[in-house]
């Protein structure tokens, strides 16, 4: 067995009027800022905030009425776990998630919220779906596979001939790869649809298990990825086989380009992924030169990212950027000391947002301190004009 263009066509078919028609449009801002001509899939507006709703409901759709009423079973960091908790329950299929410890809590009760019976087992993806399958062999259930399946993957296809309904004329598509059931979905349709598309896989470079494979080396992996949603480490067999003679290449990106991309969804797009869903504009943001030129197809695949999560993330790009700087001064503890650090920074309109002051620094004088002044700053020009200003005080400078 295999996959083909036809099945990825039922698929469509099959999930018609139950799964959203995700809009693919056009990024004027984020074409601007890259310099390449960047079409977005928003996967993230689906009703479980992610595409995997398509390959869960065209395998559960396909089920008899006997198999209905065993129930089902599945091992996911999040994403398939909402999609077939959603529509198994909508279907009246009982539903039971074996889910990761580290899992963040959003997928979790979102899980739990969409009906399903959530288990957490397993400190990685593996773990928990080896106890997700001796349960499901216990409880005589059908085990519903997060990407090596083929009805699982045919269904995650259906994006592929959505996008290019839309935008015939794609050079590329970039796609987040984790175990492999969309990239092998994708480029079945694509290809079909366009044999000169260049389907393009995009991997976290601490689970890089499709990359790997395909170059035949021995790779371990493992990490704690912001990119979650694609941390599996060791990519299907059936999503390998079918995907990799179609696909073009694969792109190991890291951990600071995938916040980047979740940063500039949310700055510049205003519109939030999680990791996952940011691995095709984090690769296009380390490698804009191979891209230009080109319309390029982005799967923001997901956006179920935890809240206080995006939160460091935005402040750390912030920092990134020198607007978020911290000036550590080291001076004379005497009244009237910090005031006259504020009033330099002030006059150069910088914005104070925190102070740390210490007196027990071993390597400062008993009668000196040492002062951490965080500053909001326009752009590293501003950040760097206020460190000069402050070095001509006098008083010793240290730049994290």
């Amino acid at each position: 067995m295999s996959l083909t263009f036809d099945d990825v066509k039922a698929a469509a078919q099959r999930i018609e009027g139950h799964v959203l028609k995700t809009p693919f449009a056009y990024s004027q801002r984020l074409s601007a800022v890259t310099k390449v001509s960047l079409w977005v899939k928003y996967e993230n507006q689906q009703m479980t905030s992610a595409f995997k709703e398509r390959g869960a409901l065209n395998k559960l759709a396909q089920l008899t009425q006997e198999e209905r009423a065993r129930g089902v079973y599945a091992a996911s960091a999040g994403n398939h776990a909402q999609g077939l908790a959603y529509h198994a329950t909508r279907l009246g299929i009982p539903a039971t998630i074996v889910m990761p410890h580290g899992t963040p809590f959003v997928k979790i009760q979102k899980t739990q919220s969409f009906g399903a019976k959530v288990v957490i087992s397993g400190a990685s993806y593996d773990k928990s779906s080896a106890h997700a399958q001796d349960l499901c062999r216990e409880a005589g259930a059908v085990y519903v596979h997060p990407f090596d399946d083929y009805d699982v993957m045919a269904g995650q296809g259906t994006l592929a001939i959505e996008m290019l309904e839309a935008v015939p004329d794609l050079d590329v598509l970039l796609v987040p790869v984790g175990g492999g059931g969309l990239i092998a979905g994708m480029a079945v349709a694509a290809k079909a649809i366009n044999p000169k598309i260049k389907v393009i896989g995009v991997e976290a470079a601490m689970y890089p298990s499709f990359a790997a494979k395909r170059n035949r080396q021995t790779v371990v992996s493992g990490g704690a990825t912001i990119a979650e949603g694609i941390a599996v480490k060791e990519v299907g067999e059936l999503t390998f086989a079918v995907a990799n003679p179609l696909v073009d290449d694969v792109i190991v990106i890291d951990e600071s380009d995938i916040e980047r991309g979740i940063a500039m969804f949310v700055n510049v797009e205003k519109t939030v992924s999680e990791g996952a869903g940011a691995t095709g504009l984090a690769a296009v943001l380390r490698h804009a030169e191979r891209f230009a030129g080109q319309k390029v197809g982005l799967v923001l695949c997901g956006g179920n990212i935890d809240l206080r999560l995006l939160a460091s993330v935005l402040q750390r790009e912030l920092v990134r950027e020198k607007r978020l700087v911290t000036y550590r001064i080291l001076g004379d503890d005497r009244p009237g000391m910090l005031s006259r650090m504020a009033d330099v920074i002030s006059d150069k309109g910088g914005n104070i947002v925190d102070v740390a002051h210490n007196r027990l620094v071993l390597d400062v004088p008993a009668k000196g301190a040492e002062f951490d002044i965080m500053v909001e700053t326009q752009d590293a020009r501003h950040a760097y004009e206020i460190e000069e200003a402050l070095r001509r005080t006098g008083y010793a400078l240290r730049m994290d």
